[in-house]
């Protein structure tokens, strides 16, 4: 198949001339992109996106251009959208031109978030302990070790049922503890 015929038969949806496309036109996109980004990673992300993206607009591709060119631009202006996205990410903070600090946004927690979420834990964990200790047990089987009703049900050797209506029972004995608090 030759280049002009498999944009003809991508423009009319033909998968086979999509794929054909992607493999004679994969390495050149991939090397093009891994020079920019120098991460591999990167650089196939980016080119998994420009096929995508191309195939997606291919009736837009005008014929007086070489199809690799096309190809190539697209991919550029992914990167550089890549790129944009992760410079809004940090700021320059610098007083003056000679010095240069950068403020790299952190959404990380806090140590002020860590206590918190600590804290919170700690006195779920005290509100849990006011249960009597088979809701405790079905409390800690379900959202502590995430277990599946299923696997709570064999694992305390008792039908499904039960223990859904053990565990939504734990539940509101548990909000009515956590409320009086």
């Amino acid at each position: 198949m030759e280049i002009k015929e498999a944009i003809t038969k991508a423009k009319n949806k033909e998968q086979s001339a999509f794929k054909f496309l992607l493999d004679t036109y994969w390495n050149d996109v991939y090397a093009f992109q891994l020079k920019r980004t120098l991460n591999e990673n990167d650089a196939e992300d980016i080119t998994i996106q420009t096929f995508s993206k191309a195939f997606d607009k291919i009736d837009t591709y005008d014929e007086a251009f070489k199809f690799k060119t096309w190809l190539i631009t697209i991919s550029k202006n992914l990167h550089i959208d890549l790129v944009r996205k992760q410079k809004k990410s940090i700021k320059n903070t610098s007083k003056d031109d000679e010095e240069n600090y950068f403020e790299i946004v952190d959404d990380s927690p806090t140590p002020e978030d860590k206590i918190i979420t600590e804290q919170n834990l700690a006195n779920l964990l005290r509100d849990i302990k006011k249960l009597k200790p088979h809701y405790q047990e079905v409390i800690n089987l379900r959202y502590f070790q995430e277990l599946s009703y299923k696997d709570i049900s064999e694992e305390l050797k008792e039908p499904i049922n039960n223990v859904k209506v053990k565990l939504l029972r734990a539940k509101k004995l548990l909000a009515a503890i956590i409320v009086k608090a």
